[in-house]
């Protein structure tokens, strides 16, 4: 059942997380120690009832694990539905003891919501938006946007335009590294008729959407002084570029025939979502 909680995900989760709570002590607002980990605890539990969720119901033609019985699946099945179900309750209870000990203001409302919201319509009927090709934004979205923006309003009651400056841009690093997976998952997602991005869009779209969505990331940091923020306050990020550029260059080359190296690619793709989000935080912290 660990890998099919998705621990990657709930990395890169809690790494987001640390971004969004590292701005506030940057804008020279005090950490808070329960509040953190309050937030944190529920990003965690929302990812992961996330991801359980969308395995409790998958098609039953797709085996959840190898060499499982019908049984198997059955109780395998009925055992993360429980522990999505509970994971979902907790983290609710979280926000709920925030809201009596702390003040919950509407933005800090508005992205919890907008977390419990994305967990459902990305992993059930009649929505199951990760099967009708939407799963890789929704994913992008929460881990990315949401997940760090939680993290900033557990901290502070501000909305600097800095938040927006620095996530959307991730969200658009995310959203190329989950793309990338489709790559490697194509086969399978072949065979059992997954609605994936790729397969919605046709790989003639998917590689010039893959390359846009990195080069506008780095024009969109680039365009800090235009919103009244020094370059050097995001230059961090541009230390992955060389690691992007490369990333178009693996795919291009699959495009163009080439034999794939798809574990290249891949590890390409999670390093410069990666060590964005790493780099930034770092320099948010240390500031």
């Amino acid at each position: 059942m660990l890998k099919l909680l998705r621990p990657l995900n709930l990395l890169l989760a809690g790494l987001t997380y640390l971004l969004g709570a590292s701005i506030p002590p940057y804008l020279g607002e005090s950490v808070q120690p329960a509040p953190f980990a309050l937030g944190l605890a529920f990003a965690l539990l929302n990812q992961a009832g996330m991801s359980l969720l969308s395995e409790v119901f998958r098609p039953h033609n797709e085996p959840l694990v190898a060499g499982e019985t019908p049984k198997q699946k059955e109780t395998l099945r009925n055992n993360m539905l429980h522990l999505s179900i509970g994971m979902l309750g907790t983290a609710a209870t979280i926000a709920f003891i925030f809201h009596l000990n702390f003040t919950l203001t509407l933005p800090s409302f508005i992205f919890l919501l907008s977390s419990f919201i994305l967990a459902l319509t990305y992993s059930i009927p009649p929505f199951r938006l990760v099967n009708r090709g939407f799963g890789e934004l929704i994913l992008a979205l929460h881990i990315a946007y949401v997940v760090p923006s939680i993290g900033f309003f557990f901290q502070s009651g501000e909305t600097p335009r800095l938040l927006t400056l620095l996530l959307l841009p991730l969200t658009m690093l995310a959203s190329a590294y989950f793309l990338v997976l489709d790559f490697t998952a194509y086969p399978e997602d072949e065979k059992y008729d997954r609605g994936s991005m790729l397969r919605r869009l046709g790989w003639e779209r998917a590689i010039p959407l893959h390359h846009s969505l990195l080069a506008f990331a780095y024009l969109l940091f680039l365009s800090a002084p235009l919103v009244g923020y020094s370059l050097a306050l995001v230059a961090p990020a541009f230390l992955t570029l060389p690691f992007a550029l490369f990333q178009i260059v693996q795919l291009r080359a699959v495009a163009n025939g080439n034999p794939p190296n798809w574990k290249l690619l891949t590890a390409t793709a999670l390093a410069v979502f990666c060590l964005t989000t790493y780099f930034l935080a770092l320099t948010f912290w240390l500031r």
